[in-house]
């Protein structure tokens, strides 16, 4: 099984990043995913989830609006965009997998980092 982030990296405030994060050895359809991200010093928070069905939601006020998850389940992939990026949204950003029934069938990735200057 792996989770594998790609798409973070440096930018400038009012930027904008789309994360990925691709999946493998498990079926992918049949999982809820989400995003997490941890800021320096602090604790990993849920950003987003997207069901198994595609229904989408937000955990953070601070990103509404400004934050898209999506996925596409035949490349076994999810997404993340991000818009108007803002220095407090600097953290590791970790894709999560829980399958849909059995929610003890939990997967993570490595993350990728995402750093926003001002």
């Amino acid at each position: 099984v792996q989770l594998v982030e790609s798409g973070g990296g440096e930018v400038q405030l009012g930027g904008s990043l789309r994360l990925s994060c691709a999946a493998s050895g498990f079926t992918f359809s049949l999982y809820s995913m989400s995003w997490y991200r941890q800021a320096p010093g602090k604790g990993r928070e849920l950003v987003t989830t997207i069901t198994s069905s595609g229904a989408t939601s937000n955990f953070l006020d601070s990103v509404k609006d400004r934050f898209a998850i999506s996925r596409d389940n035949a490349k076994s992939t999810l997404y993340l965009q991000m818009n108007s990026l803002k220095p407090e949204d600097t953290a590791v950003y970790y894709c999560h997998a829980r399958h849909r029934s059995e929610s003890r069938v939990q997967y993570w990735g490595q993350g990728t980092q995402v750093a926003v200057s001002s």
